[in-house]
């Protein structure tokens, strides 16, 4: 019975010993250490931790881990480091603003890491101009401000505006950065108008004013496109018409504009009046065009475009496109 009893015990001891391969150091003179990546972060960012031992180990070891104060950052439950390995890393999350250290614990010994203080989570503080006031057609900077630095990965702000602006529907505070720069254009022919400019991020939303003026001097602008493509016309209606528009929305003054006279010409030359700045389907006839054939080369004509402008305090200005193409089409005997 005393030979069996001793069995026994000796198979209970070598269990214990197997169970506790897992846990202990295969090294049992090795030293724990954990590292933090950073001292601080904000409120749900993350940062890298490691814990260490001084010697490989031959087999893997299970750490516990835990968070001296789980409402300002928390750590998963364990880590593992590899067999060969003397080190693994883990992720520590920011919860609120306050200050922790993350604990490892391994038979028994326990280590902490310097302390981690978690600040607040980023928001948006403000934006701001480098002008309240801008000519039409002209830009201006703006910059997105944050009340602390962005986490990882950056902060995306959201962009917005409210008049003749033109500008990106969103920007990104690089990670670690408190603040970003972006182009705002105004659009020509808005003078006379403001715009409101919105940034949302972090649940704040902050907006800024920009007044786009009228410029001092007139300014003839326009553009021609056609069913297909842009700087084209087609005769069409028999050659009654030209199948295009001539544009001149972004053209600018003083004042407020008041007539538009607009003239095309091949071989000819025909003029129309217009109170508003688009012209749709310019009316022509057959002696736009030079008599057939068509000349060898390309299958079209270029067609000359001038655009004169009056505004209601006697300011005119004028413009010309020499580049655009017509094509005939079928009509006036080509």
């Amino acid at each position: 019975m005393k030979l069996i009893a001793r069995g026994l015990a000796l198979i209970g001891m070598l269990a214990t010993v197997q169970c506790g391969s897992s846990t202990s150091p295969t090294n049992p003179n090795s030293t724990m250490n954990v590292v933090l990546g950073a001292s601080s972060v904000p409120a749900g960012a993350t940062t890298q931790g490691t814990v260490s031992l001084s010697a490989p180990q031959a087999g893997s070891v299970n750490i516990a881990l835990s968070s001296s104060n789980p409402a300002v950052a928390t750590v998963p439950g364990t880590v593992t480091i590899q067999g060969g390995s003397s080190s693994a890393t883990f992720t520590v999350t920011a919860v609120a603003p306050g200050t922790a250290t993350i604990v490892a614990t391994m038979s028994g010994s326990s280590v902490q890491s310097a302390a981690l203080t978690v600040t607040a989570r980023a928001a948006l503080a403000g934006i701001s101009l480098t002008a309240s006031s801008v000519v039409e057609g002209d830009a201006v900077t703006a910059t997105a401000t944050l009340t602390a630095a962005a986490p990882a990965g950056g902060a995306l702000v959201a962009l917005s505006s409210s008049g003749p602006v033109i500008m990106p529907a969103s920007v990104t505070v690089s990670a670690g950065e408190t603040s970003t720069r972006f182009s705002i254009s105004t659009r020509p022919g808005g003078g006379g108008l403001s715009a409101t400019i919105t940034a949302s991020y972090g649940g704040a939303s902050v907006s800024a004013v920009l007044s786009v003026t009228k410029p001092s001097v007139a300014i003839a602008r326009f553009g021609v496109t056609g069913p297909t493509e842009t700087e084209t016309c087609e005769m069409s209606n028999g050659g009654r018409t030209l199948n295009c528009t001539f544009d001149g929305n972004t053209s600018s003054a003083p004042g407020n504009i008041v007539a538009y006279d607009w003239s095309y010409a091949v071989a000819g030359t025909f003029a129309q009046t217009t109170s508003g700045p688009v012209l749709t389907n310019p009316a022509v006839d057959c002696s736009l065009l030079p008599p057939p054939p068509m000349p060898p080369g390309n299958p079209w004509f270029t067609l000359t475009i001038k655009l004169k402008i009056h505004d209601d305090r006697g300011n005119v200005a004028e413009a010309a496109d020499s580049g655009a193409r017509l094509l005939p089409h079928g009509a006036c005997g080509f």
